[in-house]
């Protein structure tokens, strides 16, 4: 790979090992270097941000799951947790921007790489605008005048999903602004983001568990799934554990940023899920056990806020809702960023249109502008469909985590065929000379039940079931949707890899003339 960096470079010192690191692969570090541990472990948690997927998702796992449907987070938990432990071996290895175009573009071939660079980049712009939309499920909540369209604040309506649009280009306006402005700015704000989220997570997991109606047993039951049978509720029901458990690779996106991110990344990478899978599972489970009722219908429609304001009142439920706000916000913030810093690695390397302004770094700020306002507008675009109908909410939520877990596929794979092969090393120290992250002995099984977890979970997410994705019937594209979505996107990238290729060869021919 080349780099089609600009020449301003960053006023950092040019020979600390963390430069030296990245001057390894064939880069110099343009990006500015100030981030540490916990600045790391916050990039990660602030993508997973337990308080704004869960929020988003709840009445949904329970609408089709029942109260079963909390059995299926651990199950997620632990197939993340292995995925996430091979990622935090490449974090080790391949500490650059970009980390899934990056890992897989070495693991396998440049090509391969690109599309699991390509499919990331658009998976995360989806995740962007699915983030967005999380304010619908609090900000009414909290007072009835953030509902400027019309008076029904439920998602699945026509005046809730329009006015989830509205509110989230109004977030998303705000979250371009911040990555347009300093590495460090944005780095107060996920640190502060961060620790109000962490501390209003735990919070609320304890006030619920504490003013529980019901016994822990009530998980086993499937009354009132929209979905018959164990498998169908549990299958379903994932989609809330499958869309909060996402984007730990965060850590690793911004390695470029981070001191000592050999050391650091592989361990906030771990630390970053294993911390929001157990906060959000706590939660579920005290949504669970404190909700007035599982009969009336309002925990399938109004999820967690329901729960929140009818057990612990109005005013310490609005309080607490308010620190989710703070985290929707966060959060759409950190993905917005992860998906900047994959933008800037692709075209970096030349291999997106616009590159060489896609690449451009602002060498007072540390950061690359234009890619903010890409994925800004592009994600803003997306949450127009909202308007067109409400089932656009649950297709933007789901195509985003389809993606993102085929991505992550496109990365276990490679890795399981080079450890296979033996050559995969374990070989290595960091920078401060201890050796790297290895999963030594259990690499092999790690890595298989890691791609096999991410294949299934992707099938799942991605299965075309009319009474999820179209229950009201008549709009067969929303049922299609990630299928379709996921098709587009993979032709729009073979249909750009054959222009650059006849445009390369097109280039070559009046210098072959000439000689």
């Amino acid at each position: 790979m080349t780099t089609t960096s600009p020449a301003d470079v960053r006023p950092d010192p040019p020979h600390s090992p963390d430069d030296r690191s990245l001057a390894e692969f064939g880069y110099r570090q343009e990006l500015h270097r100030s981030l540490g541990r916990y600045a790391s472990f916050a990039a990660g948690f602030s993508f997973i941000s337990v308080l704004t997927t869960v929020f988003q998702f709840f009445a949904f796992g329970y609408a089709f799951g029942g109260p079963v449907f909390f059995w299926a987070w651990p199950a997620v938990l632990v197939g993340q947790l292995l995925v996430a432990a091979c990622f935090a071996e490449l974090a080790a290895r391949y500490p650059i921007s970009g980390a899934i175009y990056q890992w897989s573009s070495r693991l396998s071939n440049v090509t391969f790489g690109w599309f699991a660079g390509w499919i990331m980049v658009i998976g995360q712009i989806v995740v962007v605008a699915a983030a967005a939309l999380a304010l619908q499920m609090v900000l009414p909540a909290i007072w009835s005048g953030f509902q400027l369209i019309g008076t029904d604040p439920a998602p699945t309506s026509a005046d809730g999903a329009a006015n989830a649009a509205l509110l989230g280009v109004i977030l998303l306006a705000l979250t371009t602004l911040v990555n347009v402005l300093d590495n460090r700015v944005m780095s107060v704000i996920n640190r502060v983001g961060v620790t109000a989220e962490i501390i209003g997570a735990a919070l609320i997991a304890v006030l619920l568990l504490t003013h529980s109606e019901r016994s822990p047993s009530i998980t086993f039951h499937t009354e009132g799934a929209a979905q018959s049978g164990l498998f169908g509720a549990l299958a379903v029901g994932s989609f809330t554990a499958a869309y909060v458990m996402i984007g730990f690779d965060s850590a690793g996106e911004m390695s470029e940023e981070t001191h000592h991110p050999r050391r650091t990344a592989p361990r906030t990478i771990l630390t970053a899920l294993g911390a929001a899978g157990l906060l959000g599972g706590l939660i579920v489970l005290g949504g669970l056990l404190a909700a007035p009722s599982l009969a009336d219908g309002h925990l399938a429609v109004d999820g967690l806020s329901y729960v929140l304001t009818s057990s612990l009142g109005d005013g310490v439920g609005k309080a607490l809702l308010a620190d989710v706000v703070v985290a929707i916000a966060v959060a759409t913030l950190a993905i917005q960023t992860a998906a900047c810093r994959m933008l800037f690695s692709m075209a970096r390397d030349g291999e997106l249109p616009l590159a060489r302004r896609l690449a451009r770094v602002n060498p007072r700020t540390g950061m690359p502008n234009a890619p903010a306002l890409v994925v800004g507008v592009l994600a803003a675009a997306l949450l127009l469909l909202n308007f067109a109908s409400p089932e656009a909410f649950l297709a933007i939520g789901t195509t985003c985590i389809v993606m993102l877990y085929l991505a992550y596929a496109m990365v276990t794979g490679p890795l399981l065929l080079r450890r296979l092969r033996g050559r995969f090393t374990a070989e290595g120290t960091d920078e401060t000379g201890a050796p790297l992250f290895s999963l030594g002995r259990w690499g092999v099984p790690v890595n298989a039940l890691a791609l096999l977890y991410g294949l299934l979970m992707t099938v799942n997410l991605s299965w075309p079931r009319a009474a999820v994705y179209d229950p009201a019937g008549g709009h067969w594209y929303f049922q299609w949707f990630t299928v379709l979505f996921l098709t587009a996107t993979v032709v729009a990238g073979v249909a750009y890899r054959a222009y650059r290729r006849r445009t390369a060869v097109a280039a070559t021919v009046p210098e072959a003339a000439a000689v």
